[in-house]
């Protein structure tokens, strides 16, 4: 028996838990309030795609007949489908690796519309590794068993999201209720008897729905309905992106019929509060936090709590206990390199930062405090919570799941890695800052980062500047390439559709984006279209920016806007042009098609240089002496030995240091009293030293024994070190 049930319902991803009930298990733990958390999706789709599921998807009348050609194929081949499945999801949980030869071999699944596509990307997927293929292959297999499902049994079913429609933009309750109501689907059924089972087990007095996304809404209600019914003595909550976002301000009462109470931002004391007034009502006064619920017949808002939210060093490490961690299931359903990332493979996921430490962005929700209140977490912190979650989970990958992670965390966090010599493999999202040097990118890659993904957005300088993003495209460029030279994956958010945007501007866009991927500076890349929502500064004052919204009443949802904009364009006929020509530039292949040929009508020219981010990339700072610059000294792994050199009679002491990297050797020679003053210096500042010495600081120590620092700092010996990582200078 525990207090607490906290659900993440379905659905969200196949290869990993969305962190949230973690997250707050992990705040409880410091609290001793105990509780039982579960991933409803993954459970509910391990019990849908097994061989007893997939049993009863075949058993379920459908009008064979009329039904499209796909799906007939699928019916005919359903025994195939039924013997193989149980072992497909094994592979895919990385259970059964030797059944990746089988699946390659082309003639082990069965094969329906999906694996038409391989015609086109055999290219992007000819040459990966054998088990890579195997899952995108297995892939493609469970979506034509979901397209199945889809077309008869249940349109509302979705991988990582379930009738996300019905949350999508609801201004209005009716839709979303009449279903709930409604009869339950196929996919209900499985979801409510797992829910069962749990209730039973568990025997919580409070159970807590966290929904990320629209497409989690319907089944938190469906659940929540089916506990009113069967538990009235159960109170049920709900947290987490959607409400954040959407539900601030919820007036219809029927949303009280299935949910008691709605908290809102960062949920540890709101849910805290919320168990004490459960399960201590008798003995505390009635105090909340940011919580919504119904009062004397209305949706009141209640925020009568005097206690300040918790600090970040305050709420725990997060809690991946009760989740069935090796049961989840790696998928590869495009080739785009960052998109494997969220779907391949398990991450535990870890916060650098709470909220924005930029916080300007014209589109972004800026007014809500899990962006508008910045909190870092000291990176000792940080560290210590990575290796409790190893020890706990024995997966060593994190995902900082960042607004944007602080260049100067980031640097303090990868210190602290190798400091204590941890092997860990990270990424995370960023801001194209010209923080980011090569140097710093260089420190990051040894820690372990392997990828960053941030908002290029719109590259456009005129668009940038209205975004208030803070950055340019020359600068977006020299940033992409130290992370490339690093060999730190690089992906870019991109839109296209802002207020004002022409389509000189969109077609201008599209070139810079094109010579990024020529010049080999930027991996990968998405392209969406502009949302307005309410809480974002074109939302807040939309006149500002050129667009005018349509209003409409809101008695629940509300985020996403509808508006039109002065310019009149329909941006929409950018999309599959974009989407396709990044397609092509994302495997290197096709820049030199006209621009014009990725779309079907007419297109003005660009006004962009075809050699602008070229240029932009010829600007250096090597030679640049920035005394106020901390100094990294990376490798110990050295060996010195005298030397004599003679030229023309005459004969000089020096010493040559060799430094064993990883993967090459660096000899420099210098006269032996520097050298011996180096090797000195490289002694008294290793990385386990927390004090960081600066340039200056060190010109001044050089200065004591010799002269002229600057040609000894920007000598051919001293550049060897520092092209080769072995300087860092920060």
């Amino acid at each position: 028996m525990k207090d607490l049930l906290l659900i993440t319902p379905p659905f969200t991803q196949l290869n990993t838990p969305y962190p949230a009930t973690a997250y707050i298990k992990g705040f409880l733990n410091t609290k001793n309030i105990s509780s039982y958390q579960m991933d409803l999706g993954i459970e509910v789709i391990l019990e849908l795609f097994s061989k007893e599921g997939i049993q009863k998807v075949f058993n379920t009348d459908i009008d064979l007949h009329h039904t499209s050609e796909n799906s007939q194929r699928i019916f005919a081949l359903r025994e195939e489908y039924i013997k193989t499945i149980d072992q497909v999801i094994l592979f895919l949980q990385n259970q059964n690796p030797t059944l990746a030869r089988q699946i390659c071999s082309m003639n082990f699944l069965p094969e329906a519309s999906r694996f038409n596509q391989l015609d086109d990307m055999e290219f992007a997927f000819g040459n990966m590794g054998l088990q890579d293929k195997a899952k995108h292959l297995a892939t493609l297999y469970l979506e034509d068993l979901s397209d199945y499902i889809v077309e008869n049994i249940d349109s509302d079913f979705g991988f990582s999201r379930y009738a996300e429609r019905l949350g999508k933009s609801a201004n209005s309750f009716d839709e979303l209720y009449s279903k709930i109501n409604a009869d339950p689907t196929f996919i209900d059924d499985f979801t409510l008897k797992i829910l069962k089972e749990n209730l039973e087990l568990v025997q919580p007095k409070l159970v807590c729905f966290s929904v990320p996304f629209p497409g989690n809404l319907y089944s938190a209600f469906r659940c929540a309905k089916f506990i009113k019914e069967n538990y009235p003595n159960i109170k049920t909550a709900m947290g987490g992106g959607f409400p954040n976002t959407e539900l601030r301000e919820v007036k219809d009462v029927r949303v009280f019929e299935f949910f008691d109470f709605i908290t809102l931002d960062d949920g540890e004391l709101p849910l805290e509060l919320v168990y004490e007034n459960i399960c201590h009502a008798a003995t505390l006064e009635t105090n909340y936090k940011r919580t919504l619920l119904l009062e004397n017949g209305e949706v009141v808002y209640k925020n009568n709590s005097i206690r300040h939210d918790y600090k970040q060093s305050e709420i725990g490490t997060p809690d991946y206990s009760d989740l069935q961690l090796n049961r989840y299931i790696s998928v590869i359903e495009v080739a785009n390199p960052m998109h494997s990332l969220w779907s391949d493979g398990r991450w535990n996921k870890l916060t650098m930062a709470h909220g924005c430490y930029w916080g300007k962005c014209t589109f972004c929700d800026i007014s809500l405090d899990y962006i508008k209140i910045y909190e870092p977490i000291s990176a000792k912190i940080l560290v210590d919570r990575m290796e409790e979650l190893i020890e706990q989970t024995g997966e060593t990958g994190f995902h900082f799941v960042d607004e944007a992670a602080p260049p100067a965390l980031m640097r303090e966090v990868a210190l602290e890695i190798l400091r204590r010599n941890l092997v860990v493999t990270w990424w995370t999202n960023i801001r194209f800052e010209k923080s980011f040097t090569q140097d710093l990118c260089f420190l990051l890659k040894i820690s372990g980062c392997i990828a960053v993904s941030g908002g290029l957005e719109v590259a456009s300088d005129r668009l940038l500047k209205l975004i208030d993003k803070g950055v340019s495209v020359d600068q977006v460029a020299r940033v992409t390439r130290d992370f490339t030279e690093a060999g730190i994956m690089v992906h870019a958010y991109l839109m296209y559709g802002y207020p004002t945007q022409t389509v000189q501007e969109t077609v201008d866009s599209l070139e810079m984006v094109r010579q990024l991927f020529e010049m080999g500076i930027l991996q990968s890349g998405f392209w969406h279209q502009f949302a307005m929502t309410a809480h974002s500064p074109v939302g807040i004052n939309p006149e500002e920016f050129g667009v005018t919204p349509i209003k409409q009443e809101i008695k629940f949802a509300n985020n996403d806007v509808d508006f039109t904009d002065k310019t009149g364009i329909d941006h929409s006929r950018f999309s599959f042009g974009l989407k396709k020509s990044l397609f092509n530039y994302m495997h290197g292949i096709n820049f030199e098609i006209p621009l014009q040929d990725w779309f079907e009508f007419k297109i003005p020219k660009t006004t962009i240089h075809p050699d602008y981010i070229h240029d932009c990339l010829l600007e250096e700072e090597n030679f640049i002496f920035k005394g106020n610059s901390k100094l990294i000294f990376l490798d110990k792994n050295i060996i010195a030995k005298d030397l004599i050199k003679t030229k023309k009679g005459n004969s000089w002491e020096l010493k040559q240091i060799t430094f064993h990297l990883k993967t090459n050797i660096v000899k420099i020679e210098l006269d032996k009293d520097k050298a011996e003053w180096l090797i000195k210096i490289l002694e008294e500042n290793s990385i386990e030293n927390a004090k960081k010495i600066t340039l200056q600081q060190l010109k001044n120590q050089y200065e004591e024994q010799f002269e002229d620092f600057e040609l000894f700092w920007f000598s051919r010996p001293i550049q060897q070190l520092k092209e080769n990582g072995i300087i860092l200078s920060l």
